[in-house]
C-alpha cells in the first residue's frame, strides 16, 4: 500500500508545499529588510555631523561679561565668561527656588545638584558652557535678559538665569551642559 500525500503530511513529514511557503517567507522577509535598511540608515549622522562630534574654541579674546555663540553637533553653544556678579546672583539661589534641581551637566553624574558649582568647572567657574536650546520646544534662547539676567526664550516665556537653570516660565529643565574640558587656560574641547 502506498501512501497519500494527506498521509504523509500528517505524519510531520515535511511536503513541497511546506517547503515554498518557508522558502515565500524568508524571501519576503529578505526583500522587507532590504526595503526597511536605506530608511533606517538614512537616520544615522553623516560624516559632516561625525566631524564635529569635538570641536576646540579659543575663549583668549572673549572679555568678562561676554558671550559667544559656537556650533556643535548642529546645534548652538553658549560660553559666557560671567562677571562676579553674575557669579555671586547664582551662588545665593537656594536649590528649593529652583525648578529643575539637576544639574543637567555631562561632566558629573546623572544627579547631581543644580548648584552654580556644579553647572561649572572646578577652577573655571567664571566660564558657563550651555547648549543654546530651550528645554521647552527647542528655541534659542537671547542672551543676557529675561527676568534673572541670563537667557530668555521669548517663544514661550521661559527665564534661565546666570547659571543656565530654568528659574521662570514653562521650560521644564535647565539648560544642557556638554560634555566639555579646558586643554588649557585659553581652550576648550568641546565633546
Amino acid at each position: 500500500m502506498t501512501k497519500s500525500t494527506a498521509d504523509h503530511a500528517s505524519d510531520g513529514d515535511p511536503t513541497r508545499r511546506d517547503f515554498l511557503y518557508i522558502a515565500t517567507g524568508a524571501f519576503g522577509a529578505v526583500g522587507a529588510a532590504a526595503f526597511v535598511w536605506p530608511l533606517i540608515d538614512q537616520m544615522n549622522p553623516d560624516a559632516s555631523a561625525l566631524a564635529l562630534s569635538s570641536v576646540e574654541v579659543d575663549v583668549s579674546s572673549i572679555e568678562v561679561g561676554q558671550s559667544i555663540k559656537v556650533k556643535w553637533r548642529g546645534k548652538p553653544v553658549f560660553i559666557r565668561n560671567r562677571t562676579e556678579k553674575e557669579m555671586d546672583e547664582a551662588k545665593a539661589v537656594p536649590l528649593e527656588d529652583l525648578k529643575d534641581a539637576e544639574a543637567r551637566n555631562a561632566n558629573l553624574p546623572a544627579d547631581a545638584e543644580a548648584t552654580d558649582q556644579n553647572r561649572t568647572v572646578p577652577g573655571k567657574e567664571q566660564w558657563i558652557l550651555m547648549v543654546g536650546v530651550c528645554t521647552h520646544f527647542g528655541c534659542i534662547p537671547i542672551g543676557e535678559q529675561g527676568d534673572f539676567g541670563g537667557w530668555f526664550c521669548p517663544c514661550h516665556g521661559s527665564h534661565y538665569d546666570t547659571a543656565g537653570r530654568i528659574r521662570k516660565g514653562p521650560a521644564p529643565e535647565n539648560l544642557a551642559i556638554p560634555e566639555f574640558t579646558f586643554i588649557d587656560d585659553n581652550t576648550i574641547r568641546i565633546g
